[in-house]
């Protein structure tokens, strides 16, 4: 049996500011650090043998002071651009309800919750899972089936993409998962990456 915790990096100044982030490097807001810390004290009692995370700072320091506060800043991390955001394209830096107001909110809606349309100039979650998903099946899987425990810190869209994965959902059912900011979800996984127990910490 393994361990696979998914979090997704504490609130950034740009989720603060309601702007479409994306691949731009932004940090962690002040709340955002708060989480990543809150989310250090919900795991304790959990003991990584390695830890992943995208390139971007905003997982990264969430990575940094989860570590920090269970103190296991000696285990292997790996950073990888596959763990990266969506990328937004055109829409990166733009704030949300202006967007809105340029392009309609069903367009909007568009972008941001189909599966397989993407924004002008980005990727869309397809895009995503499509280089998410080789990188975890070729790095990360393989530890999970020698019984590793492991957590991964990364962004919204790349989680759904492993999300979705782990959890055998459809592209329809994907784009109703919702998941904040700084929360671990802790999976239970057998040798065959069979979900056992899953669960959000709070």
């Amino acid at each position: 049996m393994a361990t696979l915790v998914l979090v997704r990096h504490g609130q950034s100044v740009w989720n603060k500011e309601n702007k479409f982030t994306g691949w731009v490097d932004v940090d962690l807001a002040e709340r955002g650090i708060a989480e990543a810390e809150k989310a250090g004290e919900l795991l304790m009692n959990y003991k990584f043998d390695a830890a992943y995370t995208s390139v971007l700072m905003r997982a990264n320091k969430t990575l940094n002071i989860i570590l920090n506060k269970t103190g296991q800043t000696n285990i292997p991390i790996t950073r990888d651009k596959a763990l990266n955001e969506r990328m937004y394209g055109d829409l990166q830096g733009l704030n949300k309800d202006d967007t809105r107001a340029k392009y309609g909110d069903e367009q909007v809606h568009i972008w941001r919750r189909s599966y397989d349309i993407q924004p002008p100039g980005g990727e869309s979650l397809k895009d995503t899972a499509d280089r998410v998903l080789p990188y975890f099946e070729n790095e990360i899987a393989p530890k999970i089936k020698e019984g590793q425990q492991l957590i991964i810190a990364a962004h919204g869209n790349s989680l759904r993409a492993l999300i979705m994965k782990l959890e055998n959902l459809s592209p329809e059912e994907i784009l109703q998962v919702e998941i904040p900011t700084g929360v671990p979800k802790v999976y239970e996984l057998d040798d065959e990456l069979h979900v056992v127990d899953s669960k959000f910490l709070r």
